[in-house]
């Protein structure tokens, strides 16, 4: 088993990342190093500085996952600040927001920025959906409630064997890992 580490407080993330991860032979060892987050409207950016700044820090290969929600009607919002809005108002404060909103189309984008020192190579992944009009299902994290694919009637969290399968983690988890055990 090749063993990388993921630089991540979030407990969800993990999760996925280790079910994915095994079917390639890696092994992810969660680090909570509080790595500095830039503010910028590009995942990517979000995701490679973070890995660059966690890669000064614990000075071994790793990666680091950035992701959002991008809400058509509301012209993107919140998207790499999905975490602060998630934090602030929940999704209760977004199911809020688009009260009234026919237009409830949505991507959920992720980043996997991975850094060894040499290189910081990113592996993006995204799933279009809707907003959902109301929280449904209890498992999965974040906007798993109110997400539901396209071409399906359950949310993340009422389905999450579906989400690990398509999610946009999933993907990007994926394609590193593809890279990763070729590496």
């Amino acid at each position: 088993m090749k063993k990388i580490f993921f630089v991540t407080t979030n407990p969800g993330k993990m999760r996925e990342a280790t079910g994915i991860g095994r079917r390639f032979g890696i092994t992810f060892v969660q680090n909570s190093y509080d790595c500095f987050e830039v503010q910028s409207d590009n995942l990517g950016e979000v995701a490679g500085e973070a890995a660059k700044d966690s890669f000064a820090h614990l000075k071994t290969p790793l990666i680091v996952e950035d992701s959002g929600v991008f809400i058509d009607a509301l012209k993107g919002f919140p998207g790499p600040y999905s975490a602060y809005v998630y934090k602030t108002v929940g999704t209760e404060g977004v199911l809020k927001l688009m009260e009234g909103l026919k237009d409830r189309k949505a991507v959920m984008r992720s980043s996997v920025a991975y850094a060894d020192g040499k290189q910081i190579k990113l592996f993006n992944g995204e799933v279009s959906g809707i907003i959902s009009d109301t929280k449904k299902g209890s498992e999965g994290f974040g906007y798993d409630p109110i997400f539901i694919p396209d071409g399906k009637a359950k949310t993340f969290a009422e389905d999450t064997a579906y989400k690990l399968q398509v999610s946009h983690r999933a993907k990007a988890l994926r394609a590193f890992c593809e890279w990763f055990s070729k590496k």
